[in-house]
């Protein structure tokens, strides 16, 4: 039911996830992000608390495999869940168990690895890392869309997808992106007109959290900043 990427950014450290399903709001479900320490993106018949779990086994200095070992280890139906961990040295891991849905596919490149369930075909995890290698000095964000964009035109799921999300964390204690997409007809391609809008704000947005004063205004109604 789902298909993404996660991936570090070798100039930045900034951790990112792009992700697309055929179910609702797949991004609140299943993207897991924490700024230095790591990614896992919990998926197929997916349980967000491994996620939660992942995150905090990394940030206690386990690597991405031994994360995987204690998950798939200690979780019940782990059968049913498709898994992939990205550490903070950039060590990557996935797993899918036995009941995980339909076609299904893992494939990792420099820095990012993919994977996908109730795949149209066994070749949208490769399209997906091809695409982002593609993009080797684009900013973050562009890339990570364009390896989701790359997916879907492979195949994507074996039926129409419904969501989207983009997910990064970079040297705050919060995302400095998260755009979702809960429900539409043509979710990717929402989801870049959203990033579209967000990008020129973004620093702002952190700028208001760390000091307010400096932070401009965007022309909303009421706030005389420029």
């Amino acid at each position: 039911m789902t298909f993404s990427l996660t991936a570090k950014c070798p100039d930045t450290g900034m951790f990112g996830m792009v992700i697309s399903s055929s179910s609702p709001a797949v991004a609140a479900r299943c993207v897991h992000l924490r700024a230095r320490v790591g990614a896992v993106a919990s998926q197929n018949i997916t349980d967000p608390v491994l996620g939660q779990i992942g995150l905090d086994l990394l940030a206690r200095g386990l690597s991405a495999t031994e994360v995987r070992d204690a998950l798939v280890a200690s979780t019940p139906f782990i059968a049913y869940r498709q898994l992939v961990v990205l550490d903070a040295r950039g060590r990557m891991t996935a797993y899918s168990g036995s009941n995980t849905l339909g076609i299904h596919a893992t494939h990792e490149g420099e820095g990012a690895i993919a994977a996908g369930n109730m795949l149209a075909n066994t070749g949208v995890p490769a399209a997906m890392i091809q695409a982002y290698a593609a993009g080797a000095g684009k900013p973050f964000a562009e890339r990570l869309l364009s390896a989701l964009a790359a997916g879907l035109e492979q195949g994507g799921e074996a039926g129409p997808v419904h969501s989207a999300g983009i997910c990064v964390v970079r040297d705050v204690s919060w995302p400095i992106v998260d755009l979702r997409v809960d429900w539409s007809d043509r979710p990717i391609a929402a989801l870049r007109e959203l990033w579209a809008v967000y990008e020129p704000q973004l620093e702002a947005y952190v700028d208001r959290a760390r000091d307010p004063a400096r932070a401009p205004g965007f022309g909303v109604a009421g706030d005389d900043r420029i």
